[in-house]
């Protein structure tokens, strides 16, 4: 396999993300550095691509949150095992997309050979040595990752990818709507989409972006999806696709619940994450108010059930009768009596009160979810609570939407969609 390196697209705004990428009023977190099982995303990427032999980082960041979040969340890679370069903070004023930015790493940290161009709101499955050799007996300037989606899924979300039978791309129709993509895809279920995973020749992308016309296009606007590679396909130059095993999405809220449980499950290997509940010995050592037991003696005594699919940090204090499944919780969280949690993310000292029932759904930092036995807090339906959300007794949320510090209201649980009444703004998913 050739040597390649990594160039980490850390752009962007976090809008469809949010409010995973809200710290608070007016402060945002970078998609690379929202937290996923307990480290920023861009680290698990970094390590994942370390272990397939890629050494060499470099970071195409745009704004402060984005670089120096990326640069708080990585350093220099030394920790790692990797080194990381970063662009520098005068190129972001000629920032005008992800391909403009790509090549502007290239050109100015002298890439010449191959390099792995890849989001930092995805986690990937797929051998990088076969991408590798695919792309170099094909002789394309880029090889795209492919994955597959739904047609309902792929509508005005993702770019709609048509090869020919030997993998060379005819077209790129990039967030079509629902009506064309029908129209084109063979196969509703399995429809072809750009992952965002490039695996470029630099060297010669770097000669064609010196050229007056893609010069000039990158001066005015250059994304991957809607610009550079559209581009390419229709100056005939050859652009190929390769199948990648797996990508999940974290950029939503949606998805990044149904990533992680898929990755508690033990469907993202690269992760390397263990088999079975992860507690923390701190969290089984440490007794909850109301039985005074252990949670190692409640677990014994049947009193807990935790399934494998779950991630428990530190301190973690865990009463009598908690359910939890396919959930992360973060440390020095409070999950208190008979609560349940299915396909949760529950950050740092988070608060679940006391017969809560979470399903989908994302807890921020040191939120709180207030309930009681008699009024019980129902959330599901991908609901996502920025930190320090506080949620009332007895409300009942799918599908909300609320950023970090408001106070939600729910009129009772109907099974569907409910609007919350706040302090601050709030929106539906």
């Amino acid at each position: 396999m050739p040597s390649i390196a990594a160039i980490a697209l850390a752009g962007g705004r976090g809008l469809r993300a949010r409010p995973l990428t809200l710290e608070g009023s007016g402060h945002i977190r970078s998609k690379a550095a929202v937290p996923f099982l307990g480290r920023p995303v861009i680290e698990w990427l970094v390590a994942a691509l370390r272990d397939q032999g890629i050494t060499s980082f470099h970071v195409a960041a745009n704004g402060r949150e984005n670089r120096y979040q990326v640069k708080e969340a990585l350093g220099y890679g030394e920790r790692l095992g990797v080194s990381v370069r970063y662009s520098r903070p005068r190129t972001d004023r000629f920032n005008t997309g992800s391909g403009q930015a790509t090549l502007s790493v290239i050109e100015e940290h002298g890439l010449l050979g191959h390099a792995l161009v890849l989001p930092t709101d995805s986690l990937f499955e797929f051998d990088l040595a076969a991408l590798a050799r695919d792309h170099l007996a094909s002789g394309a300037v880029v090889t795209v990752g492919l994955a597959h989606r739904t047609a309902a899924e792929v509508a005005g979300t993702y770019g709609l990818v048509l090869a020919d039978g030997a993998g060379r791309i005819q077209r790129f129709i990039e967030k079509p709507p629902v009506e064309t993509v029908a129209a084109v895809a063979a196969d509703l279920d399995r429809v072809p989409i750009n992952a965002g995973l490039y695996l470029v020749d630099c060297a010669r992308l770097r000669a064609l972006g010196a050229t007056d016309e893609l010069a000039a296009l990158a001066g005015r606007a250059l994304d991957w999806g809607g610009d550079l590679l559209p581009w390419l396909v229709s100056r005939g130059h050859r652009v190929v696709c390769s199948p990648l095993a797996k990508v999940g999405d974290l950029g939503n809220p949606r998805d990044y619940l149904i990533t992680m449980a898929e990755a508690l499950a033990g469907g993202y290997p690269s992760l390397r994450l263990p088999d079975g509940p992860v507690i923390h010995p701190s969290s089984l050592a440490r007794r909850d108010e109301v039985s005074g037991l252990t949670l190692a003696e409640k677990l014994a005594a049947g009193l807990v059930h935790v399934g494998p699919g779950a991630w428990i940090g530190r301190d973690v204090e865990i009463g009598p009768g908690v359910v939890l499944r396919d959930s992360y919780v973060g440390d020095e969280a409070d999950l208190h009596p008979w609560c349940r949690l299915e396909r949760v993310a529950c950050l740092d000292g988070a608060i679940i009160g006391p017969g809560a029932r979470l399903s989908d759904a994302y807890v921020g930092v040191m939120a709180r979810v207030d309930s009681s036995l008699e009024r019980p807090a129902v959330i599901d339906g991908f609901t996502a609570l920025g930190h320090e959300v506080r949620v009332a007794e007895g409300a009942g949320l799918s599908g909300v939407i609320a950023y970090p510090g408001q106070t939600v209201t729910g009129a009772g649980h109907s099974g569907g969609r409910q609007s919350p009444t706040s302090s601050g703004s709030s929106t539906r998913s």
